[in-house]
């Protein structure tokens, strides 16, 4: 007998979902209020990172955002305004800036991201999906000598704790790493088993592996809510009418709090904006992914093209593209790179991030909706955490043992 689930979101979430329910015998519609993939999926920095364990919840967090708030080109920003929902999530993300609620976080964040990083290898080699994929790991560079040196804490515990060393190049030395970059910098921690691709061409990619398979995209397709029958989801209404289904999946990243109604749980997220500038690739282009903590930018050589981005901005759903914030990008990434940009300007963009205050995604039926399952919050880990989330996902609507611990992205948890 034929399973159909509905999914709500096309981005890498809601496709990996797709994916995973489709290699588990369900039949898959996919819907979007706009373009497949065209959202914080479409042109972020690439990185499929399992380097990424701590949440940006760590001690001294707070203090350094209240700095950033009498910066206006600060890389971190709020936006003032009449929002308590923003203001609440400000509040309990302060609250859990202190090394407990950020180990109890890194230790549910780990096992996504590895499984993750395990899943893009069988997926890239199985489907032989042409997304650019590369294992050249990624590189935090640093220009202060100082907090290069104070960066070792933070190496320490990701060797020991997570199993997840880096290793370290000092001064020149990262220069035989990373030739694109400039003499005089104080070095670099790489971090060898991080990867990255193009997320326009794994989306492009991913969906027509999934139709080929008999999945469903309906684009420009929104939604309006669930039909519920003897306390359960019978189908969504859509702009386009109501599609009938036995399961479904709610995985529309930033927009997700506004399509929870009546799910029985809170769904805390937050649109984090973040920016980017593509173009072509400089004449001397580095050939590692590279982030510069001290000016918060990040950098992504890919086969065809190249890309600067970060920024974290909480504006709302905000969709002006403001020129200062990607001015941030070029100014950051200046004082490390020998050639640090290329004409012409190919892509300027934007997405939300869907920031949730614990740094933890949600993972879980709906409390209220037992046919329904919740896919969000990913925060800035949405590809990195794509594939382990779709898999848990279809194991979790299957009844099958999950191959991970879904504990700590349970819904009620808020």
């Amino acid at each position: 007998m034929s399973r159909h689930v509905a999914i709500i979101g096309g981005g890498v979430v809601g496709t990996s979902c797709a994916y995973y329910l489709k290699q588990s015998g369900w039949d898959v519609t996919v819907i979007d209020r706009g373009t497949i993939g065209g959202g914080s999926s479409a042109a972020n920095c690439g990185y499929v990172c399992p380097s990424h364990v701590l949440p940006l919840t760590e001690p001294g967090a707070v203090a350094e955002g209240l700095a950033s708030l009498f910066h206006k080109n600060a890389a971190f920003r709020i936006k003032p305004r009449l929002d308590p929902a923003l203001w609440s999530w400000l509040y309990h993300f302060a609250r859990r800036c202190n090394e407990r609620d950020m180990l109890a976080a890194a230790h549910g964040i780990q096992p996504l991201l590895d499984s993750s990083r395990t899943l893009y290898d069988a997926l890239i080699r199985d489907e032989r999906l042409d997304c650019g994929w590369r294992e050249r790991g990624l590189l935090f560079v640093y220009k202060d000598r100082r907090k290069f040196e104070a960066y070792a804490a933070t190496d320490a515990r990701l060797a020991g704790e997570f199993h997840r060393p880096a290793v370290r190049y000092d001064g020149e030395a990262v220069l035989d790493l990373e030739p694109a970059l400039r003499p005089g910098l104080a070095g670099g921690w790489h971090y060898p088993d991080d990867a990255h691709l193009r997320p326009d061409a794994l989306m492009k990619a991913w969906r027509a592996n999934v139709e080929a398979s008999g999945g469903v995209f309906r684009e420009y397709c929104a939604f309006e809510g669930f039909v519920r029958r003897s306390g359960e989801a019978s189908a969504v209404r859509t702009n386009q009418g109501e599609i009938a289904a036995d399961a479904f999946v709610l995985a529309a990243g930033a927009w997700s709090p506004a399509l929870g109604d009546g799910l029985g749980c809170n769904i805390p997220i937050q649109p984090g904006k973040g920016y980017s500038l593509t173009m072509p690739r400089p004449s001397i282009c580095p050939e590692v992914p590279m982030i510069f903590p001290e000016t918060h930018v990040a950098v992504t050589p890919f086969e065809d093209a190249y890309r600067l981005g970060s920024t974290m901005e909480f504006a709302g759903y905000d969709e002006s593209i403001a020129p200062e914030r990607l001015q941030i990008l070029r100014d950051g990434t200046a004082p490390f790179l020998c050639e640090p940009e290329a004409e012409p300007i190919l892509q300027t963009w934007f997405g939300w991030r869907p920031m949730t205050y614990d740094g933890l995604p949600i993972i879980d039926r709906a409390p209220a909706i037992g046919n329904v399952m919740i896919a969000a919050g990913h925060n800035m880990l949405g590809l990195s955490m794509a594939t382990g989330t779709g898999k848990l996902v279809a194991e979790l609507l299957d009844g099958r043992p999950p191959h991970l611990d879904p504990q700590p992205y349970r819904a009620t948890r808020f």
